[in-house]
């Protein structure tokens, strides 16, 4: 079960850590100190996050390279340029608002931001299935893109890791589940819809689904009283004094590596698999559904080795797996091995984006936390938006994935690299 920390009274220590105050049901039952008002609300928080994350990345963000061949074949589009909405798009958001999201939540905290995300999302699946035009392609990427920024991981992460304190990975885990069921599920939801409506409508209803299914919790969640979460936190350290560190450039660093790997893989798999490999779009659905599907284990099996081993060799695992399954999901000549190479790239993909903000907060604490990730998630935007792009590219020039599968599997490595120099516990600064 969960533990978390609701984090009351008096701070001890000069690193103002201070006792539980609380804890969420254990398998004795729940804790006597606790109230039954707040642990309600912990919960809340996490199926909220859940449902956001499975709509707003696992529909709007991974659903949507489902339907880019459709796109090619009707519109004439290349890959490279089916692929540059979502580059175009992060490289503008990420950079722009990744930080300033990032303060809005530290300032006004992460519930506000998740609505509007969610808004954005829903609205931008609409406009990309009511569109023909190349530019206003990108015009509703960009919309989803701050959906993203907005709605997505930034705004849940902070919600969580304020409310959750010993069990912090498990929480992060479970609520990541929403991104894997939702990738898990979107390819057979999309093919569904697609065979009763076309691909156009079937983005229009995805989009309203995001808003109707989500909005209501958003709307609902609650938050932790800032005087608690001040109190329970470890000193933080302040935005300057961070962006002094090499961690935190390591961090950066490592973490824009192995997203810019996960990305390109997962945004370019469906093209190679429907025109090079020239899968049925059941089979292709299958594939899809089969990498998201291990996802879930990695989120689950990434946030429990997090709780209990350091979180460094946990992030160094998690960036190892990811370039252990790109190689042969590329170059696998039988289905055998092209179902184990998705379930290995699956498992890493599933902690990959998860590991972040918990080795985050454990090396910089929580009061600066939003910024910190606005900063990562402005820095992992721009991985995300030009390795799809950069795959895509490679692919029309030399007219395999050959190369692209090396430059994946490069990119994942130097990640792993990067996360070797992080500390493995807090350090005062």
């Amino acid at each position: 079960m969960l533990d978390f920390h609701l984090m009351t009274g008096p701070a001890e220590g000069s690193a103002g850590r201070v006792a539980s105050a609380c804890e969420l049901s254990t398998p004795d039952g729940p804790s006597a100190t606790q109230s039954p008002a707040s642990r309600y609300e912990a919960y809340q928080a996490a199926v909220t996050a859940f449902v956001v994350l499975f709509c707003i990345v696992g529909v709007a963000v991974w659903g949507l390279p489902f339907y880019y061949d459709f796109m090619v074949q009707q519109f004439g589009w290349t890959r490279a340029q089916v692929t540059s909405g979502n580059a175009l798009s992060k490289l503008v958001v990420g950079p722009i608002f990744g930080f300033l999201a990032g303060w809005v939540v530290d300032r006004f905290g992460p519930r506000r931001m998740m609505m509007i995300g969610i808004l954005m999302a829903g609205a931008a699946l609409m406009g990309l299935g009511s569109t023909s035009s190349l530019g206003m392609f990108y015009f509703f990427y960009f919309f989803n893109a701050l959906g993203y920024v907005c709605g997505g991981p930034l705004p849940n992460q902070v919600l969580l890791t304020r409310w959750f304190d010993r069990s912090r990975g498990k929480a992060m885990g479970l609520a990541y589940l929403g991104i894997g069921i939702g990738g898990a599920t979107i390819p057979w939801i999309s093919h569904a819809l697609v065979q009763h409506f076309g691909w156009q409508a079937a983005l229009r209803i995805l989009g309203l689904s995001i808003v109707v299914v989500s909005l209501p919790l958003a709307m609902l969640v609650k938050e932790p009283p800032r005087a608690e979460r001040i109190a329970g936190s470890f000193q933080s350290a302040s935005p300057k004094a961070a962006f002094k560190q090499v961690s935190f450039y390591l961090l950066t660093l490592g973490s824009m590596c192995s997203i810019a790997a996960v990305s390109g893989t997962q945004q370019n798999l469906k093209l190679f698999l429907s025109l090079d490999r020239h899968f049925t779009q059941r089979d292709a659905a299958g594939v899809l559904s089969l990498v998201l599907a291990f996802s879930i284990v990695g989120r689950l099996l990434i946030g429990w080795l997090a709780d209990r081993f350091s979180k460094k060799y946990v992030m160094l695992l998690t960036y190892l797996l990811v370039a252990a399954g790109i190689p042969l999901l590329f170059l696998g000549t039988t289905r055998l091995i092209l179902y184990g190479s998705a379930a290995i790239f699956g498992i890493g993909l599933g902690g990959d984006y998860m590991i972040i903000p918990l080795v985050t907060a454990e090396i910089f604490g929580l009061e600066i936390l939003g910024r910190l990730l606005g900063v990562l998630l402005a820095a992992g935007a721009i991985a995300d938006a030009v390795a799809p792009w950069l795959i895509g590219r490679l692919r029309d020039t030399t007219g395999s994935y050959s190369v692209s599968c090396f430059v994946l599997v490069v990119m994942a490595l130097l990640g792993g690299l990067a996360v070797l120099g992080l500390p493995e516990r807090r350090r005062p600064v």
